[in-house]
């Protein structure tokens, strides 16, 4: 279909992305609804609309640089704390919820597979995809379209799907935490101490109390981009060794080289390894996390981009039914299990956003509704679903195809 900006122009599409990344953190940090909504949601909506009134395409060579450049950039940027002691140490109790929560994920992904795998051609990719990026985020669903040669169709209506259920499911979990009936049933003391703070007269934008300038040096921004660039090429390098060497003859090797010849698995162990081994070296770089983030922000609109309404209606309701299936299956385990072993209101809805769409909507869920205690742990288990997406995504993917 023809549309305002070509897909070709790849100039004013990065404009275009870029902007809406931008504008979509203004807001964020500027009005509170917009704080409450979060960025991310912001500019997928935002980038959803262009491409719906045909300002831009919904496929254009800018879009797949962003999926293959700046997406492989910002994880490791955004793991620059992911000390694992410090995750135990200061996010045990979201962690064992987030397990929990990851394992509904698994559970919706198999029962969603069973119930319409006669009526989807090649199902068991997209449950790969799924299953990964509902253990983890988006950026999971880049490595295992790739892992299992997923079409170009197949990716963008699976886009689609997950896009729309992506962001149904954050308005729910913003507005659960303002529903009497979750109110009653769990406890929620970092609600409690953000109406006290409201009682006192206290009512700073979360997001940008949050995103306040920090000191950041030339060599901050020099080490960080360095580092990032560094990590990406020797996990690259490490990933194509791995799958010319490793054949797929048989189950067992088939995961195997899908594990060790995926370079987002690779990316975030390394990066990890490097938090632990030097957290001081590493969680001292400014400016990482700002940066790490902002990229994000331009990978949620190029998510938001095929996010068309007329694809999903005429081309793929089934899969809109699937996702629903997966994100419905999680939220059920995460909120019944949270209530069995008496989790928080507030860690059970941390637990639950990592596991669908990652750290960054995680923590901006924190920001926004002003847990600030809950920010970290947040990014820190939320990370942990970029290699845990991938195992299970691939596990998922090899285990329904055979």
């Amino acid at each position: 279909m023809k549309t305002l900006i070509s897909a070709d122009n790849t100039w004013a599409l990065f404009a275009i992305l870029v902007v809406v990344a931008a504008l979509a953190i203004w807001m964020e940090q500027k009005y509170k609804w917009a704080g409450k909504v979060t960025g991310c949601v912001i500019a997928l909506i935002g980038a959803m609309i262009l491409s719906n009134i045909r300002v831009i395409p919904t496929d254009a060579p800018a879009y797949d640089f962003v999926w293959s450049y700046v997406v492989p950039l910002a994880v490791p940027l955004l793991l620059f704390n992911a000390n694992v002691k410090k995750i135990w140490k200061e996010s045990g109790r979201v962690l064992v919820i987030y397990l929990i929560s990851g394992i509904g994920t698994l559970v919706g992904g198999i029962v969603a597979f069973y119930l319409l795998h006669n009526q989807i051609a090649d199902l068991h990719k997209i449950a790969a995809m799924m299953v990964g990026s509902y253990t983890g985020g988006s950026v999971n669903m880049v490595a295992m379209s790739d892992a299992f040669g997923a079409s170009g169709d197949m990716v963008s209506s699976s886009v689609v799907a997950d896009n729309l259920l992506m962001a149904l499911y954050f308005f729910v979990l913003i507005a659960i935490p303002t529903i009497k009936f979750f109110l009653k049933k769990f406890k929620h003391p970092y609600i409690d101490e953000v109406e006290a703070r409201k009682a006192s007269g206290e009512s700073e934008n979360q997001a940008a109390s949050y995103w306040k300038a920090k000191p950041v040096a030339l060599i901050d921004i020099a080490e960080a981009l360095a580092i990032a660039f560094a990590i990406v090429a020797i996990s690259t390098a490490i990933a194509d060794f791995f799958a010319g060497l490793i054949p797929t003859s048989n189950f067992g090797l088939s995961l195997l080289n899908g594990l060790l010849g995926n370079k987002y698995l690779i990316m975030p162990t390394l990066t990890m390894l490097l938090a632990t081994i030097k957290p001081e070296f590493m969680g001292n770089i400014g400016g990482a996390q700002e940066i790490g983030t902002f990229l994000i922000h331009i990978f949620f609109a190029v998510i938001g981009v095929p996010a068309s309404i007329y694809l999903i209606v005429t081309q793929a309701p089934l899969l809109l039914v699937f996702c629903a299936i997966i994100v419905g299956m999680n939220m059920i385990v995460s909120f019944v299990f949270g209530k069995i072993f008496k989790f928080n209101l507030e860690e059970i809805c941390i637990a639950s956003n990592a596991n669908i769409g990652g750290p960054t909507t995680a923590a901006a869920l924190a920001i926004a509704k002003g847990w600030q205690a809950m920010v970290v742990p947040a990014l820190l288990v939320g990370t942990l679903g970029y290699v845990i997406g991938n195992y299970y995504g691939i596990f998922i993917g090899t285990f329904l195809g055979r």
